[in-house]
């Protein structure tokens, strides 16, 4: 049984509160996310981010077929961290924690996402090829799609 790991940080020069009041808002998700992935928020997403909060998505991340993706919002400390797991989807297991943390001239965020494919060997030989290219296109889209909304953090501050 292999879990892989995504790990990333971007720091972006906004308020600590403006990341949480953006990142907390499950609309926001399909803002971030590429337009060829086809994400569509089916319910869950009327309220702020709390634990307990279900949220059904459909997505196409591979040959524009639908997949549903339900997630469940299990841990909020706010303007801390949240966890969101999946509960049905396209993955055996996956389990993103997003943390937040202010910095000198603006936010720094962590993502730390565990996942699991299914379909045991066959999944570990396509996580190279498929998975993690995509994944890794995901968060890179994501990123650059943050510097456009919010600016691009100067270390130099």
């Amino acid at each position: 049984m292999q879990i892989y790991r995504l790990h990333r940080t971007q720091k972006l020069p906004i308020a600590l509160n403006d990341a949480w009041d953006f990142f907390s808002d499950p609309k926001n998700l399909k803002r971030i996310t590429p337009d060829y992935m086809g994400f569509e928020i089916i319910s869950g997403a009327e309220k702020k981010m709390y634990p307990g909060q279900i949220i059904q998505y459909l997505v196409s991340p591979v040959l524009k077929i639908k997949t549903k993706w339900v997630t469940e919002i299990t841990h909020v400390v706010p303007q801390e961290f949240f966890v969101d797991e999946q509960r049905f989807g396209p993955y055996a297991l996956w389990h993103h924690k997003h943390f937040f943390k202010s910095i000198n001239g603006g936010v720094e965020m962590e993502d730390i996402v565990d996942y699991k494919l299914p379909y045991g060997f066959i999944g570990q030989l396509v996580h190279p090829v498929l998975v993690k290219p995509k994944l890794e296109e995901i968060f890179k889209y994501r990123e650059r799609k943050l510097n456009d909304l919010f600016g691009t953090y100067n270390d130099k501050l």
